[in-house]
């Protein structure tokens, strides 16, 4: 049947007004979905995550490792620098700018720290700087990050020449970015810096562009809903002597360092080495010769503790290949970080992982 013209011409202009109003949405927009709180949790992923922030949506960049607004531009690769902690190595310099922190076991009782530098390009002075050990390589690789250590043990150095990793050594092939402070004795006065270290990198041909493993960010507003009150923890790695401990403190919503019931400060700025997360993992430790050197299971798996906001979640920490550490909550979801820096601490599963650790519900009187 033929429809005459002016039925026509009504025809498409009723079409033309329908889609207009379905373009402006006739004032029925769906309301924005409310923020992540902190209780909940995304399954831990399958994958290496790639380096974007997984907070809401924001016109800043910010950073896949601490949650945090950064510089505008690409963030450089990181760099994971062994750092000195014996005692005649504190205050270290540079640790409180760290983006994320790890504590393990070296020789003789005492650990060694590794700190991951990323968002922070302007740090001026690191370390002091020592040594590696495999599983002390393992870990700092698992941020894509190159290597930054002075000399290793053996099987390091066999991993570092079969392998071809990305490291620079002090002793090897990058004498000339780092530096000796005549105000130490050495072993405890190597040093750089991270316009050093990234222009040492770029020199040895080194990708500047890797993928980089994230955490999941929860807002920091939030309170937690789950887990115990633990305002204070204190951390016992092997000896009676050396305990680490936490404080902490609502204004600031960070947990204060401490080392043998004294402030952990950094030399560079004075500024207390604090985390808005501290992650306590039980790990499987091997003596493997006279010297004391260490084999540690950084992949298996095992118990943990989530310290946040003035509140410690029980749970187990898991690491798939070519990823960093995470915690996962007992309904086997990974816990949201807070925005900040996170401290890792790997203790011995012997003679029980709880034997390491020690919180409490308030803070002791100062």
């Amino acid at each position: 049947m033929m429809i005459n013209r002016n039925a026509s011409r009504l025809l498409t202009g009723l079409m033309l007004a329908t889609m207009l109003l379905s373009a402006c949405g006739g004032g029925n927009t769906a309301p924005e979905a409310a923020p992540t709180p902190a209780a909940s949790a995304s399954p831990l992923p399958s994958a290496l995550p790639e380096a974007s922030p997984t907070m809401a949506p924001s016109a800043r960049q910010v950073s896949g490792l601490t949650g945090l607004p950064v510089q505008e531009g690409s963030l450089p690769r990181p760099l994971a620098v062994m750092i000195n902690n014996a005692p005649a190595a504190r205050p270290q310099s540079g640790i409180s700018e760290a983006d994320v922190l790890y504590e393990v076991l070296a020789e003789g009782g005492i650990t060694r720290l590794i700190g991951i530098f990323q968002s922070h390009t302007g740090v001026v002075k690191i370390g002091p700087i020592r040594s590696i050990r495999p599983y002390l390589l393992d870990l700092g690789e698992s941020f894509g990050g190159v290597t930054v250590h002075a000399g290793g043990s053996p099987a390091a150095y066999a991993i570092l020449q079969r392998q071809k990793k990305a490291d620079m050594d002090e002793i090897g092939n990058a004498g000339a970015y780092f530096w000796r402070d005549k105000e130490r004795k050495a072993p405890h006065n190597l040093y750089s810096n991270a316009a050093k270290l990234l222009e040492g990198a770029d020199k040895l041909g080194y990708s500047a562009s890797i993928g980089v493993p994230s955490y999941e960010f929860t807002d920091p507003d939030y309170l937690p809903t789950e887990g115990a009150p633990a305002a204070e923890l204190s951390i016992h790695f092997l000896l009676q002597s050396y305990t680490v401990g936490y404080k902490y403190d609502t204004e600031r919503r960070s947990y204060a360092r401490s080392v043998n019931g004294k402030a952990h400060l950094d030399l560079n700025n004075n500024n207390p080495v604090e985390a808005a997360n501290i992650l306590v993992i039980g790990a499987d430790h091997k003596v493997l010769d006279d010297v004391g050197r260490l084999q540690i299971d950084v992949e298996l798996g095992g118990e943990a503790l989530l310290f946040q906001r003035g509140t410690v979640l029980t749970g187990k920490w898991a690491r798939k290949p070519d990823d960093m550490i995470r915690f996962v909550k007992t309904d086997g979801t990974e816990a949201l970080m807070y925005p900040g820096i996170t401290h890792v601490l790997i203790v011995p599963n012997s003679p029980s992982f709880s034997s390491h650790v020690e919180y409490t519900a308030a803070p002791s009187p100062t």
